[in-house]
């Protein structure tokens, strides 16, 4: 008898002793992460910077210890390839074996394409930059987030900061780029700035294909028909040759030009955008953000981008990085309730629905329904002499619950309800003095 007890006990020594070591084989060797941008076409001057942020940050990160001291190892897809070709490569990393999570996309139609794709395989993808509202709205994700704003929250700002800067106009025009984001978001602007200002008359809408070589065409309409403001959500190269062409001829300094995603044009375009431009940031990331000049981690991340690159990050950088720490914040919150268990898919879809994170701008927070909810800050160019292009002052910041519907709304339905008194809003903030 006190044979098999003296056995017994050395049998259950041995276990608890190979118990860390038999959890340790449950943690992968790497977390892959299956990430695409534009690296090729117009569109690359907004995806190939965020593709160095995603390097650089992985890279630093992996050397601070990884999750847990499991590292990252990226994949990259390049998103300039064609629909057809993207999807052949996006389900092959999706269903590589391994511990992965996929980040992508850049384009709203790639999202919209992907999405149920990651759901049907049931791998977490993170919609890092794409706009469009329809991706995640009324389609209950289980496996599907994104860690950027939608193009409500960017619209709708636009239109209020533009009720701001310029109450009294009376006409407007469009130039968009003739796909996904550029329909979608026009449809919601349109709807809003009517249901707040419905005395104004729209004289032209126009859809440039996307990658357009000139736009000549649009130009010449718009001094012909010379309306009070000119919008724009184009952006990438398109955006710059669009402006390039128009201050060529005058057209930016006879109009109000409102530009939701010139951020990323700015430094390229230098002296062709005028003072009193209205700009957007797609969120709230400005590297010149007067509320971060003091933030050592903004500070350092903003010079060893500008270092590596030569310019400044642009809101595709601030939205890829905020991706980055979301994703690696989930891990460690799933890593924390689970006792160091490593998470489950499930379990780490469940996590993000609740996560609070913070990129290189103010906090962030994750909706239920999958959705990030990100303030928006608006300003106008102006002349800087510390800089060779344009800055952005007279700064506001507009919160994501101001300017976005509640869990369960439609977009296209809640812009048409919104009311004037929204302008009017305390929870409106001016950055800076």
């Amino acid at each position: 008898m006190k044979t098999l007890i003296r056995t017994l006990a050395a049998v259950l020594g041995l276990c608890m002793a190979a118990g860390p070591a038999l959890a340790q084989t449950d943690r992968p060797a790497e977390i892959k992460l299956g990430m695409s941008t534009f690296m090729t076409g117009s569109a690359a001057v907004l995806g190939a910077p965020a593709k160095v942020a995603a390097d650089m940050w992985i890279e630093d990160f992996n050397a601070r210890g990884g999750v847990d001291g499991v590292k990252l190892k990226q994949t990259w897809i390049d998103e300039g390839q064609g629909a057809d070709k993207f999807l052949t490569e996006y389900r092959r990393l999706a269903q590589e074996p391994g511990e992965k999570v996929m980040v992508s996309a850049i384009s709203s139609g790639y999202c919209g394409a992907l999405a149920p794709v990651a759901e049907d395989l049931k791998v977490i993808n993170i919609l890092w930059e794409c706009s469009s509202e329809k991706v995640l709205e009324g389609k209950n994700y289980r496996y599907v987030f994104k860690t950027d704003p939608n193009g409500t929250m960017e619209m709708v700002a636009a239109v209020l900061h533009l009720l701001k800067v310029k109450p009294d106009f009376k006409t407007l025009a469009v130039v968009n780029q003739d796909y996904a984001w550029g329909r979608d978001s026009w449809d919601l602007f349109r709807d809003a700035l009517l249901a707040l200002k419905p005395d104004v008359k729209i004289v032209a809408e126009m859809f440039p294909k996307f990658g357009a070589p000139d736009f000549s065409a649009e130009v010449t309409r718009l001094q012909a028909l010379k309306p009070d403001v000119v919008l724009s959500t184009a952006w990438g190269g398109d955006l710059d040759t669009f402006l390039r062409q128009a201050s060529q001829r005058g057209l930016l300094k006879t109009a109000q030009f409102v530009l939701p995603l010139a951020d990323s044009s700015l430094e390229r375009l230098g002296d062709a955008v005028p003072p009193g431009v209205i700009v957007g940031f797609v969120g709230d990331g400005y590297f010149a953000d007067p509320e971060f000049a003091d933030d050592p981690k903004v500070r350092d991340f903003v010079k060893k981008f500008k270092d590596k690159t030569g310019f400044y990050p642009d809101f595709g950088v601030y939205h890829m990085v905020q991706a980055l720490e979301a994703i690696t914040l989930a891990y460690d919150k799933t890593l924390k309730a689970n006792a160091g268990a490593w998470p489950t898919t499930d379990q780490l879809a469940a996590t993000f629905r609740t996560l609070e994170y913070r990129g290189l701008s103010r906090p962030i927070r994750m909706r239920e329904d999958g959705q990030a909810m990100q303030g928006q800050l608006y300003g106008v160019t102006l002349k800087h002499s510390d800089y060779p292009f344009p800055q952005v002052g007279e700064l506001m910041f507009y919160p994501a619950e101001l300017v976005s519907p509640p869990v369960g709304g439609i977009s296209a339905d809640w812009v048409k309800t919104l009311k004037p008194e929204i302008l009017q809003s305390q929870r409106i903030q001016r950055v800076g003095k």
